[in-house]
């Protein structure tokens, strides 16, 4: 397979994992993009200008970086995919802190475990990238337990 090739299959998974017009934020057909790939030449990790865009585990989904968490932010309307926090736990989630469910504002309804997510504050700035460790319902819920663990945070 060509990138090309590659690119469009790739689009079409982050349309299924994220929703409509992921693909084209994260892999836009007029970007400079490279794709790193694993030994047995399948794509493992798709790179931009701006840092690495996502990794392509072997499961069939994306782990994002920032960058590609920055883009998707740009595209997708509130609140989707995402975790909103305050004040209080901003610099510690912008530093690559987890987020703990008291602290979570509000959430995606759709999140549910081990989904992807971005991290962001109520102005809306992304604060960090993870994976969700409870769902929607849970992280609205509880007052206790770890709700994103987040991956990578935007002030490292």
């Amino acid at each position: 397979m060509t990138d090309a090739d590659d690119l469009s299959d790739l689009r079409v998974t982050a349309d299924y994992q994220f929703g409509a017009g992921a693909g084209d934020a994260l892999f836009p057909p007029d970007d400079d993009l490279t794709i790193r790939r694993s030994s047995s030449g399948r794509p493992s990790q798709v790179h931009a200008a701006a840092g690495r865009l996502v990794t392509y585990t072997t499961d069939g989904r994306f782990t994002l970086g920032t960058a590609g968490g920055r883009r998707l932010a740009d595209a997708l309307a509130a609140p989707a995919a995402r975790v909103v926090v305050g004040d209080e736990s901003e610099p510690f989630v912008r530093d690559g802190k987890n987020v703990f469910a008291k602290f979570v504002a509000e959430v995606d309804p759709a999140v549910r475990p081990d989904d992807e997510v971005l991290v962001v504050h109520e102005e809306g700035d992304l604060l960090a990238v993870g994976r969700a460790e409870l769902g929607a319902d849970a992280m609205r819920d509880f007052d206790t337990g770890m709700a994103v663990k987040v991956r990578h945070g935007v002030g490292e």
